[in-house]
């Protein structure tokens, strides 16, 4: 597996937090003026943003986290199940699902839309894959979970498309079925920034496995594929001072020295 750069975990990190706020000037970061699609969601609400440059071969998926009260809810769904509409061979967590497979609205909502927001991607990606460009999918809590199923996606109907998957405190989206055919474990970075509770989320052990390799950022060191007790036995200590801290993309962002820089 390629190591994760500096640079590019810098680039990722930022664009994940600046994902979040309504504006985005992405012309500013390299991208084409007309270099960006948005996706959003069932409200009309933005959830992802597609960006890239003629410039570059990559185009960056961005996926939002929960950042509302019914997305939030949604994380509570911890049942697995399998959506007809979603190409891949395994259950994932039912409110995870429903976020992928919601009606994309147009912004604002009020009209009524029968394209889900994971084929509304797919749609914006498809002219841009025929150009020759390759698909990085990147994104911030149930984000980048969301993040790994889409790009395993990708992959199925676009073989050797993606470019890498980066995710930034995510939760686990599958089982043991998906842990098992996940095409994309040599490309998927599974970033922790210290004592990430969400991390560990859901908490059912066996029930729910992460793919991927886990870079563990602490103490000033990256740490690869801890296992899970260890980081669990430091967390709930420190959860009990300061249960969030760690989950902030702030944080993330501010451990960007732990990368190679070229």
């Amino acid at each position: 597996m390629k190591r994760l750069k500096r640079y590019q975990y810098e680039r990722y990190a930022v664009l994940c937090q600046l994902a979040y706020p309504r504006v985005f000037k992405h012309t500013r970061y390299g991208f084409d003026p007309k270099g960006q699609q948005i996706v959003y969601n069932q409200h009309g609400k933005i959830m992802i943003r597609i960006v890239w440059s003629q410039r570059d071969e990559e185009v960056i998926v961005i996926i939002k986290g929960s950042h509302s009260i019914s997305d939030w809810l949604w994380n509570f769904a911890i049942h697995k199940v399998r959506h007809s509409t979603l190409p891949v061979p395994y259950p994932i967590h039912a409110g995870f699902c429903h976020l992928l497979t919601q009606p994309s609205q147009p912004k604002g909502g009020g009209t009524t839309s029968n394209v889900s927001v994971f084929e509304q991607v797919m749609r914006y990606l498809a002219p841009r894959i025929k150009e020759g460009k390759r698909i990085t999918v990147t994104g911030h809590s149930s984000g980048g979970a969301i993040g790994c199923v889409l790009a395993d996606i990708i992959d199925i109907r676009y073989p050797k498309t993606i470019k890498r998957v980066v995710t930034f405190g995510q939760p686990a989206i599958g089982g043991w079925k998906m842990h098992r055919r996940y095409r994309l474990h040599h490309k998927t970075y599974r970033i922790c920034c210290d004592l990430d509770i969400v991390t560990f989320l859901p908490m059912l052990p066996g029930y729910y496995w992460h793919v991927g390799r886990l870079l563990w950022l602490h103490n000033g060191k990256i740490y690869h594929n801890t296992p899970a007790v260890i980081r669990l036995g430091r967390t709930i200590l420190s959860w009990l001072f300061r249960p969030f801290s760690y989950h902030l993309m702030s944080r993330y962002i501010r451990n960007k020295d732990f990368f190679d820089k070229r």
